[in-house]
C-alpha cells in the first residue's frame, strides 16, 4: 500500500510503532507488521501473510529486519506456493509472531513450502495434506531436509540478517547424474543402486535376487526388464511387506468401521472427519515407504466428495435411508418423473445385498445381449460390403431384410443368401427379445427395491453405507498407495536398466552396421541407375 502513512506522521506515532524503523514512503508492508507486534500483549501471538519481499529487501527494510530477528519475536516463517491468491501471481510468506520467551529464543524455524499445491483452474491451491505437514511441522519444530529448519541467529547475522528462504533450504531435487562409465562400458553404477537403500533395507534379499557383480562401482540386472515387476512382487521378502501393509490398514479399517457404525442422529461431522482422520494419519505413520499425508489426503478427497453429505444426513436423520422422487421440468415447465434416488444407501448397494440373485440374472441376461449385438456386428460386417447379400439393400433393418428374404426364398441359386439374411433375422430378434427381457426385469427389480427401503433396519443401513460404500472407496484409495511403493522401486530399476542397456562400443557396432546397409543400398540404386 503506497498510501500506508496517509493520516499520520510516523516519526510522530503516539504509539511508537516506529521505533525500530520507519517503512518506505511507498512500501508498506513493515508498516503492518510493525502495527500488530506493538498491539500485541506480553505474551501475545500473530501472524502476518507478506509478500516474499519483506524477507530480503535493503535499505529502510533491512534495518527493520534485523531489529525484528534480534528481539526474537520473529518465531518462524511459512513460505507458499506462488499464484495462490486472488489478484496477484506471487508468492507470499507467513511471519509468525510470539512475544512469549522471545528473549530464551535461540533461532527462527523456517519451513518451504512453495512445492506443496495443486493447480485448481487458473490458481494454485494448497491441498489438507499440504495444510496438515504444514501445521504438524511448524507445531513441533521438526526439522527436514529441503523443506524446514531451526535456523540460528547466528548463521542470520552472518547472512546480513537476509532471510530468504532459500538461503537457508534447499529445495532444488538432486539430479539424476548420468555415469560415463556406464555409458562406455555398461552396468549400472552402484551408487544409484544404494540410493535405492529403503528398499534394501526391508527387503535386503531382493537386492541379491535384482542384480550381480559386473565390476567395481557397476553392477548388472540379473533378471530381464520385461520380467522385473513380476520379479519384484514375487519375492518372499517384498510379498510379506505388502502383505504387512495390508493387514496394518485393514486394522485401522476395521476400528473405524466400528466406530462410525457407533454414529447418531445429532452427531457433528466435523468431529467425525477430524477423529477418523487424525486417527487414520497416525495409523499411516507406522511403516516405511508409505507417505502418511498421501493417505490422509485420500480420505479428505472422499470426505469432501461424499462421506461429508453422507455424516450430515446422519446427523440430521440418523440411519434412515430415505428414498426420493427425480423430477425434471422440460421446456414447457411440465413436470416429469425420471425415477428415484437414494443419497444415503444407492440403489446398486442395496441390490448387491439383497437382490443379488436377480442382479445376477439380469447381468448374464446383459451377457447375452452383448454376445448377440457382437455376432450381428460380425455378420453385418462380413456381408455389408456392396457385393455382400446385406449390402445390396438400401438399410440393413427388419422390413428391407425380411422383403429380401420373401422375393428371394424359393430361388436355387441364391441358398448362400437366404441363410445370411435368416441368420441376421434371428440373431436380430434374439437381440431385441434380451432387451424387451432385460428392460422389464430391471423395471421389476427397481419396483421391489424401491418398496424394500421403507423396511430396512438400522443395521441393513450401517453395513451397505460403511462396509461398502466408504471403506471400499477408502481401501481402493488406500491400494493405490501401497501399489505406488512398488511401482516407485520397478520404474527406477527399469529406467536405470534402459540407460545403460547399450554401451558405446555397441551402440558404434550398430551404427556401422546400418550404415553398410545404407551404403550397399546406395551402391545398388547407382548400380541401376546406370
Amino acid at each position: 500500500m503506497k498510501t500506508w502513512s496517509t493520516g499520520l506522521t510516523p516519526a510522530n506515532d503516539p504509539y511508537q510503532r516506529f521505533a525500530w524503523g520507519e517503512p518506505p514512503a511507498k512500501q508498506g508492508d513493515y508498516a503492518f507488521l510493525l502495527h500488530i507486534i506493538r498491539s500485541l500483549r506480553g505474551i501475545g501471538k500473530g501472524a502476518c501473510i507478506l509478500p516474499h519481499g519483506v524477507l530480503f529487501r535493503g535499505n529502510a527494510e533491512a534495518v527493520i529486519r534485523t531489529q525484528l530477528v534480534r528481539s526474537g519475536y520473529l518465531k518462524g516463517i511459512i513460505g507458499l506456493p506462488a499464484n495462490l491468491f486472488y489478484g496477484t501471481g506471487i508468492p507470499a510468506c507467513i511471519l509468525v509472531l510470539d512475544k512469549e520467551n522471545a528473549t530464551a529464543r535461540k533461532g527462527v524455524f523456517l519451513i518451504d513450502a512453495s512445492k506443496g499445491f495443486i493447480k485448481d483452474g487458473n490458481k494454485n491451491r494448497l491441498r489438507e495434506r499440504d495444510l496438515h505437514r504444514i501445521v504438524d511441522v511448524f507445531t513441533h519444530t521438526e526439522e527436514h531436509c529441503g523443506y524446514s529448519r531451526l535456523v540460528p541467529f547466528t548463521e542470520i547475522e552472518k547472512n546480513e540478517f537476509n532471510l530468504n528462504l532459500p538461503r537457508y533450504i534447499d529445495t532444488q531435487e538432486a539430479e539424476d547424474i548420468q555415469d560415463i562409465g556406464g555409458h562406455l562400458h555398461g552396468g549400472i553404477p552402484t551408487r544409484d543402486i544404494d540410493a535405492l537403500a529403503e528398499y534394501w533395507q526391508i527387503c535386503p534379499g531382493l537386492r541379491a535376487a535384482l542384480f550381480k557383480p559386473n565390476r567395481p562401482g557397476y553392477l548388472d540386472l540379473l533378471v530381464e526388464a520385461a520380467q522385473l515387476k513380476a520379479t519384484i512382487h514375487g519375492h518372499p521378502e517384498f510379498a510379506a511387506f505388502v502383505a504387512g501393509l495390508k493387514t496394518h490398514f485393514q486394522n485401522w479399517q476395521t476400528t473405524a468401521s466400528r466406530s462410525l457404525r457407533k454414529l447418531k442422529a445429532g452427531c457433528h461431522p466435523k468431529e467425525v472427519i477430524r477423529e477418523l482422520s487424525e486417527n487414520l494419519l497416525a495409523h499411516a505413520e507406522g511403516p516405511q515407504l508409505i507417505d502418511p499425508y498421501a493417505v490422509y489426503q485420500h480420505l479428505m478427497d472422499y470426505w469432501a466428495a461424499t462421506m461429508q453429505d453422507d455424516c450430515y444426513l446422519i446427523a440430521a436423520d440418523g440411519w434412515v435411508a430415505k428414498t426420493a422422487r427425480v423430477l425434471e421440468a422440460d421446456k414447457k415447465g411440465k413436470t416429469k418423473d425420471k425415477g428415484w434416488t437414494c443419497d444415503l444407501v444407492p440403489k446398486p448397494l442395496l441390490v448387491a445385498r439383497s437382490f443379488a440373485k436377480e442382479q445376477a440374472a439380469i447381468d448374464s441376461q446383459q451377457a447375452a445381449l452383448e454376445a448377440a449385438t457382437a455376432s450381428l456386428a460380425e455378420l453385418e460386417e462380413e456381408h455389408g460390403s456392396e457385393e455382400g447379400c446385406l449390402g445390396s439393400l438400401d438399410k440393413i433393418a427388419k422390413a428391407e431384410v425380411s422383403a429380401r428374404l420373401k422375393e428371394i426364398r424359393h430361388d436355387k441359386d441364391a441358398k448362400e443368401e437366404v441363410a445370411v439374411l435368416q441368420q441376421w433375422l434371428k440373431l436380430s430378434a434374439e437381440e431385441t427379445d434380451l432387451k424387451r427381457a432385460i428392460r422389464d426385469a430391471e423395471a421389476a427389480l427397481d419396483q421391489r427395491a424401491y418398496a424394500h427401503y421403507p423396511k430396512l433396519t438400522e443395521t441393513e443401513v450401517q453395513t451397505p453405507v460403511v462396509d461398502d460404500k466408504w471403506l471400499t472407496s477408502l481401501s481402493a484409495a488406500i491400494q493405490s498407495e501401497l501399489d505406488r511403493v512398488s511401482q516407485t522401486l520397478t520404474s527406477r530399476i527399469r529406467l536405470l536398466a534402459d540407460r545403460y542397456a547399450a554401451p558405446l562400443p555397441q551402440l558404434l557396432d550398430e551404427v556401422a552396421a546400418l550404415a553398410a546397409k545404407v551404403d550397399g543400398h546406395l551402391k545398388r540404386m547407382e548400380g541401376a541407375a546406370r
